[in-house]
């Protein structure tokens, strides 16, 4: 009885290869040029022709196919870390469930295993390809410190465990990837200026910040003094201090050109969320220390890379800069006869010690600074003022004129209707009569 000629299945680059070997059988090619062309050395082609000539086309075919791997995962596997997903991670992703399950449960597989058995198990659907759209790309910045992008996520951070509302400002470096990120209680100056003083302390000054056109960064009528945040200048108090430390500020126009932060918040709000719930984080404090002590370390060991070039754009703080009196308030007032100026509808007090003739009258800087403190500068010195009870007078008050309660403005009196009010003639007519006469 003929045997029964086997069907095989070949790839595309298996049948290349076959027809390579026969030629080289038939002594059409020679072993060195089959080398060339199948991009592997002249022994292996041998090994290859050799064993074509005992086992047939079949030898062309790797002989673990249609066998398991013996580095397959058990089935035990499989199922405790479906059962794990459906019980306690039935909202994460397959990357970040991946990720919990090494961490949390020594279970140990890749996130594109994970996909499939969820997908099998009917817990995740997959996504279908959808067509990206066309930007404009920007490569990244070479330097670390060259442009740093900086914004704030209004987001339910802790899924409502905290009667007060979070808000996350973040700066994360174009380079590097590296991120600095807070939560605060409000978007205000003072809270942005408190993280900027926090990066500026641990980085370094560095070149330019990549902003939105916010209030807090841009005043976009500048013909109108509308806002508190705006300085004499035209800037905002954010622009005015970044000025002021050499720090170029730029705005953009869309989301899309600020995509590196975006794309972080995006990030976060998958991460982040997940992880303050974890970890039961049920107040500002909590969230911001789950941020500093173990999100921010997995962050940098997890996205970030090493930028093209290895130097540092940063520039050290300058020995003369006084971060306290840049990172403030700043406000032209007039000092008053007194010696006082007005500070959010309160008087505060010039020391004696500051005062100098010329200064009553004059416009000085006053600095309300983060700590709750006010200052001016007086004479390029900063001085500390002090917050008076109550007002104090002036001291050269004008005295007010008395009125007398019986005049009449309004028209003459009645024991003025027997004086002629004639208006008397000029000077120089008296003159000039007494002259004729004489």
């Amino acid at each position: 009885m003929a045997e029964e000629q086997e069907r095989l299945l070949l790839t595309q680059k298996e049948r290349d290869r076959l027809k390579v070997l026969h030629e080289v059988k038939q002594g059409h090619v020679t072993q060195r040029a089959a080398a060339g062309q199948l991009g592997m050395s002249e022994r292996w082609v041998r090994e290859l022709v050799r064993r074509v000539r005992k086992r047939g086309d079949r030898a062309v075919v790797h002989g673990l196919r249609g066998k398991p791997s013996k580095r397959r995962l058990k089935a035990k596997v499989r199922e405790r870390a479906v059962a794990l997903y459906r019980s306690e991670y039935g909202d994460f992703g397959p990357t970040l469930a991946a990720e919990y399950l090494a961490e949390k449960h020594q279970i140990r597989v890749s996130k594109e295993t994970l996909r499939k058995w969820l997908i099998e198990a009917g817990e995740w659907k997959a996504k279908p390809r959808r067509v990206k759209e066309v930007h404009t790309w920007r490569p990244r910045r070479s330097c670390r410190g060259e442009l740093v992008q900086w914004d704030t996520s209004i987001h339910d951070w802790l899924e409502g465990r905290s009667p007060e509302a979070v808000k996350l400002i973040a700066l994360i470096d174009d380079a590097s990837n590296e991120l600095l990120a807070r939560f605060v209680a409000e978007d205000s100056t003072a809270e942005h200026m408190r993280v900027l003083r926090a990066y500026l302390e641990r980085n370094g000054r560095p070149l330019a910040f990549y902003t939105d056109r916010a209030s807090l960064f841009c005043v976009n009528r500048r013909h109108k003094r509308y806002s508190e945040e705006m300085t004499e200048e035209g800037e905002s108090q954010i622009g005015r201090a970044l000025r002021e430390l050499g720090i170029e500020l730029i705005h953009a126009h869309t989301p899309q050109a600020k995509g590196r932060v975006e794309r972080c918040f995006g990030t976060l709000q998958d991460r982040l969320v997940k992880g303050l719930r974890k970890a039961g984080a049920k107040s500002l404090a909590e969230a911001n220390r789950y941020l500093e002590e173990v999100f921010l370390p997995q962050w940098q060991k997890r996205f970030r890379r090493e930028p093209v070039s290895e130097v540092d754009a940063h520039r050290p703080l300058g020995e003369r800069q006084d971060l306290d009196s840049t990172l403030s308030h700043v406000e032209s007032r007039r000092v008053l006869n007194n010696y006082t100026v007005s500070w959010e509808g309160k008087p505060y007090q010039i020391p004696r010690e500051a005062v100098r003739p010329g200064l009553r009258s004059s416009s000085v800087r006053v600095e309300g600074r983060l700590d709750g403190t006010v200052w001016a500068r007086i004479g390029g010195q900063a001085v500390r003022l002090r917050r008076c009870e109550r007002a104090l007078p002036e001291q050269n008050p004008k005295v007010p004129v008395e009125v007398r309660k019986d005049h009449n403005r309004g028209g003459r009196s009645n024991w003025m209707k027997t004086f002629d009010l004639k208006k008397a003639p000029p000077v120089w007519v008296v003159v000039q009569a007494a002259r004729r006469v004489g």
